[in-house]
């Protein structure tokens, strides 16, 4: 392994929005921060993965919930316009005291490669150094604190030696390998081929496969027909690389069918990693759980909504995201300490962006997180707009009672 190569004070692992989320709020704290990512774009399964649904920021109830880098992420996601579902009663509409569970949610889809590019340029515009192509294989520790983590690039082995580190890599690879507490989602993944496709002028985002939960909200009167009966866990080299098998060929049969129609459609892009939504995540000082809604959390750094449907706000304590196991490493996405059912809930985009933000500022503020002093950390997210608490937010509105 060659010497050390690199030192920054906040090392972000993983690409995806949590790490994009994390890297620009370290950043934005002065610190020298460096991304790694293992493909050579950002955005992780919204961006590579084709999932291009930046889910909502709102409870459905007519009151958004999640602020901060989230919504800066969503508005930068259509910043040249999107590809469907603009939230223009949202951004644009200036009546928002009056919406209701009858309105739409504020939620959109976007473009993933021109995402992938405003974010990289907003990376660098923030000083953030990043390093594409460098998997994680390996940390050092002194203690239980890491030292350094080993990667592997196109330059070979070396090291990088960080003060603190965000694990966003959305399968807790980072607390894997430093030894902290973990657990495997037991369910295992559906099967998604999603790609895009052009045909008679039209360009085409096609959801094959991977919903797993109903939701009269988000698809009326559909019902999810799985692939094939068969789950993959997204942790073992044999599991992804059948799942990438099986998925282009999904996408092929798709084609086929297609194109008895219409013999122009073509596949203009197909997603280049797995699309796997829950794998391993830390098991942290607290399990945030489905039995949480509406509580208040001391510790809060943001909310979030359930995506499936309305209602349901969730404040996210801050010890969620690490364990005191080892104490300079924080969690941020998909693979922070929630249980089972309440995964599916924590595992989209403005939950990875809210875990990121509050990830990212801790690792600029301290590098001891069980012993960080929480109250100064939401005065930092509070000042960046991030809303803490529910009973912050303005009381809900009734469609019966606000028409």
């Amino acid at each position: 392994m060659k010497d050390c190569a690199e030192r920054c004070d906040v090392l972000v692992c993983g690409g995806g929005f949590a790490g994009i989320s994390a890297a620009l709020a370290a950043a934005r704290m002065g610190r020298q921060v460096t991304l790694l990512e293992k493909q050579y774009l950002l955005g992780g399964l919204g961006t590579a993965g084709l999932v291009t649904f930046y889910l909502p920021l709102c409870d459905g109830m007519g009151r958004q919930v999640s602020f901060g880098i989230a919504e800066e992420l969503l508005r930068l996601s259509i910043s040249m316009g999107a590809e469907a579902e603009y939230p223009a009663n949202w951004l644009d509409s200036t009546d928002g005291a009056n919406r209701t569970e009858k309105d739409p949610r504020f939620r959109v889809r976007y473009n993933p490669s021109l995402f992938a590019i405003l974010a990289e340029q907003l990376l660098l515009k923030e000083g953030v150094k990043l390093r594409y192509g460098c998997y994680a294989v390996a940390v050092t520790k002194t203690g239980h604190r890491i030292d350094t983590v080993v990667v592997e690039s196109i330059s070979g082995r070396q090291a990088i030696h960080a003060d603190t580190v965000v694990d966003a890599t959305g399968d807790a690879c980072i607390a894997h390998l430093a030894g902290a507490p973990t657990a495997v989602n037991s369910q295992g993944n559906a099967l998604a081929s999603w790609y895009y496709s052009l045909g008679q002028g039209s360009c085409t985002l096609n959801t094959l496969g991977f919903s797993d939960v109903p939701s009269e909200d988000w698809a009326p009167g559909k019902k999810p027909v799985p692939l094939t009966e068969r789950r993959f866990d997204g942790l073992d080299r044999d599991d992804v690389t059948d799942m990438m098998v099986c998925a282009h060929a999904s996408i092929l049969r798709d084609i086929q069918k297609r194109r008895a129609g219409d013999a122009s459609i073509v596949p203009t892009a197909i997603a280049s990693i797995p699309q796997v939504r829950m794998t391993r995540r830390i098991a942290g000082e607290y399990d945030l759980s489905e039995e949480d809604v509406h509580r208040r959390f001391a510790d809060s750094v943001g909310m979030v909504s359930d995506w499936r449907k309305r209602g349901p706000v969730y404040e996210v304590p801050f010890s969620s995201l690490y364990s005191a196991d080892v104490p300079n490493l924080v969690c941020a996405g998909r693979c922070t300490s929630v249980t089972e059912p309440m995964w599916d809930i924590m595992r989209v985009i403005p939950c990875c962006a809210v875990t990121g933000q509050a990830a990212g500022t801790a690792a600029a503020m301290g590098r001891d997180f069980p012993e960080l002093d929480v109250r100064a950390l939401q005065a930092v997210l509070e000042r960046n707009g991030v809303v803490l608490h529910e009973d912050q937010l303005p009381p809900r509105k009734n469609a019966h009672t606000s028409r």
